[in-house]
C-alpha cells in the first residue's frame, strides 16, 4: 500500500472507532446547525481533529481542507477531509455514514479512502492504482442501459433554487430505471458506484469533501464523472455525473434539457 495512502487509511479507522463509540450516546451529543439542515456534532469535530492529527504526525508540511475546521496551509499536497459525511443520518440514528478522505497534490486528486465503520467497509483508491473494497479489486458495474438500471442521487437541500431543474432530471431518470436512491451520504453512493452496487450517480451542489475520495474511487473502478457541461470542472461547479462509460452518456443524454444555465 502506497505510505500516503496508508496514513489515510489508519486516520479513517481512528477516527471510525471514535464515531462508533459515540452511537450510545447520540441523544446528549452537542449539535450545532451551520446553515439550514446543515448540521455538524461534537463527534464530527472529534473525528476531523483525530484525522488531522493523524497526518500532521506524518507529513506536516501537507495542506488540509476540512469540513469542519476550514483550510489548513502547507505544500502542494492537498488532504481533503469529511470526518463524518451523512452526519443527519448518524444523529437519526440510521446507518449510512462514512469517513471520507482524499488527497491532491497539484490538483490532481492521488489517494482516496471511504471507510463505513459499522459495515468495516474500507474503500479506496491509488491513481492509476485500481480501486479496493476490504483488499478486494472493484470495478464499476456493467450496465448499459436506463431500463433495469439503479442510480443514487442526492436533493440539492441546500440549494433551493435548483429544485425545479433537479426534480424534472429525476423524473427523466426515474421513469425507465429500476430505482432511485437517496441515502444522505454522497461519499458512500460514490464507493457503491465503484463497486457496481450502483449504476449511476448525479447530484447538484456538492462540496469538495463530499465527493473528491469518491470520484478517485468511481475513476480507478473505470468508470467516468464529469460536472454538468461534460468537463472537469466538478471540483468548483459542484455538480457530478457518474457511471461507467455507457451510463454516463445515458444520464448526461436524460438530464441534459434539463440543465439551466446556472449549473453549467
Amino acid at each position: 500500500m502506497q505510505p500516503m495512502l496508508n496514513i489515510a487509511v489508519r486516520a479513517a479507522r481512528s477516527a471510525g472507532e471514535l464515531i462508533l463509540r459515540s452511537i450510545d450516546n447520540i441523544g446528549a451529543l452537542k449539535v450545532h446547525q451551520k446553515s439550514k439542515n446543515d448540521f455538524a456534532s461534537e463527534v464530527d469535530k472529534s473525528a476531523e481533529y483525530e484525522i488531522i492529527r493523524i497526518i500532521n504526525s506524518a507529513y506536516p508540511e501537507h495542506s488540509i481542507i476540512a469540513e469542519e475546521s476550514g483550510h489548513h496551509p502547507g505544500n502542494d499536497y492537498v488532504w481533503i477531509i469529511d470526518p463524518l459525511d451523512g452526519t443527519t443520518n448518524f444523529l437519526h440514528g440510521f446507518p449510512q455514514y462514512a469517513i471520507s478522505i482524499a488527497l491532491t497534490h497539484k490538483g490532481k486528486l492521488t489517494q482516496a479512502v471511504i471507510y463505513d465503520p459499522l459495515r468495516d467497509e474500507l474503500f479506496c483508491a491509488s491513481q492509476g492504482a485500481g480501486a479496493l473494497l476490504n483488499d478486494r479489486k472493484i470495478r464499476v458495474s456493467q450496465q448499459s442501459h436506463l431500463q433495469g438500471s439503479l442510480l443514487g442521487t442526492g436533493f440539492p437541500f441546500k440549494h433551493q433554487k435548483h429544485l425545479d431543474a433537479y426534480l424534472e432530471m429525476f423524473k427523466a431518470l426515474h421513469v425507465d430505471s429500476a430505482g432511485i436512491r437517496r441515502t444522505g451520504s454522497t461519499a458512500l453512493d460514490l464507493a457503491y458506484l465503484a463497486a457496481g452496487r450502483l449504476d449511476g450517480f448525479w447530484e447538484i451542489g456538492l462540496r469538495p469533501w463530499d465527493m473528491a475520495a469518491g470520484i478517485l474511487l468511481v475513476q480507478e473502478a473505470g468508470g467516468v464523472v464529469t460536472d454538468f457541461s461534460f468537463d472537469h470542472h466538478f471540483m468548483k461547479s459542484g455538480n457530478i455525473i457518474a457511471g461507467n462509460p455507457k451510463m454516463h452518456q445515458i444520464i448526461y443524454n436524460a438530464i441534459n434539457p434539463h440543465i439551466t444555465d446556472s449549473l453549467k
